[in-house]
């Protein structure tokens, strides 16, 4: 009788409510939460100190000296610089624009019916997203290096490396994920539309034009969008398939960090990280925006 009345005075103590009793969280949560928090740690960190020293004050060294923005305004001023970013856009637009089309046609037929070599030609086209970037780049170059020989000998043509070779590479690997990237969009593609149209006695090209392609069109757009990032981010196919004189960004950074590591490659890593960063965020948004559209 004593604990029902000591009840009924908390409860009126309360408002009329329980009090609420916390939930004790078990360790197996804290141990997760710190592992996450020790992983952040560890991926972030070291880009966190690279941003922070590009603005560093000393030329060599990794000592902390002060604050300056010298570093960045050097690199509107550098010609070399200009250059290579000048051969990274360059190589990125043409290789997007090449994949971009390729890879929507490739995407295109994988969503269609069944034909035969489809299950074979659906393997090959991650092989490019599976096997390693040195794997594919020194495979590269023995194809660009036995087809020059080929060309030689048969038509006396004298190939060699250089840009060209570049783009042809960083379409190579930029195809699966352009392909990846629209065959999630025609996933979510209401094939009842193509089926009314056809109906209403529209002819294939049309329902292509004027109903396929503007509903998967932001799906294609973060498709080229993810494609001219992993193109200006590429430095391992890059190394092996350009020729003499031929720079981008990541080679050019890599041949100066062979010497010392400045703070004006701390700056051009920082503009690539946040150039690179925009990119992927619009690729996402051109994703979920198709994605919103399709449901």
């Amino acid at each position: 009788m004593a604990k029902t009345l000591a009840d009924a005075r908390a409860n009126v103590r309360h408002g009329g409510e329980r009090p609420v009793t916390r939930k004790r969280v078990p360790w197996g949560a804290w141990a997760l939460r710190i592992n996450a928090l020790l992983t952040y740690i560890f991926l972030y960190a070291p880009i966190v100190i690279l941003v922070l020293f590009s603005f560093n004050a000393a030329k060599f060294g990794t000592r902390w000296t002060g604050w300056t923005s010298q570093w960045y305004r050097d690199l509107w001023q550098s010609e070399k610089l200009q250059a290579a970013a000048w051969t990274s856009i360059k190589v990125a637009s043409i290789s997007t624009l090449i994949a971009t089309a390729i890879g929507t046609l490739a995407a295109l037929a994988l969503s269609k019916t069944r034909w035969r070599g489809r299950r074979a030609f659906d393997s090959a086209m991650y092989l490019p997203v599976i096997i390693p970037d040195i794997v594919l780049a020194v495979a590269l170059l023995g194809f660009f290096t036995l087809s020059f020989r080929g060309l030689q000998s048969w038509l006396g043509l004298n190939l060699q490396l250089g840009l060209s070779t570049v783009i042809i590479a960083h379409v190579a690997f930029n195809i699966s994920y352009v392909t990846v990237v629209v065959r999630a969009s025609l996933a979510n593609f209401d094939q009842r539309l193509e089926e009314a149209a056809a109906d209403l006695g529209a002819a294939p090209w049309q329902i292509f034009w004027r109903i396929k392609l503007p509903l998967i069109l932001p799906g294609i757009l973060g498709g080229a969008l993810l494609a001219f990032t992993l193109s200006l981010d590429d430095f391992v196919v890059t190394f092996f398939a350009r020729g003499p004189g031929v720079n981008t960004l990541t080679t050019e950074v890599y041949g100066r960090i062979k010497r010392y590591v400045s703070p004006e490659i701390n700056a051009i890593s920082t503009v690539m990280l946040v150039l690179s960063m925009v990119l992927v965020v619009l690729s996402l948004f051109m994703q979920r925006r198709q994605s919103s559209r399709t449901v």
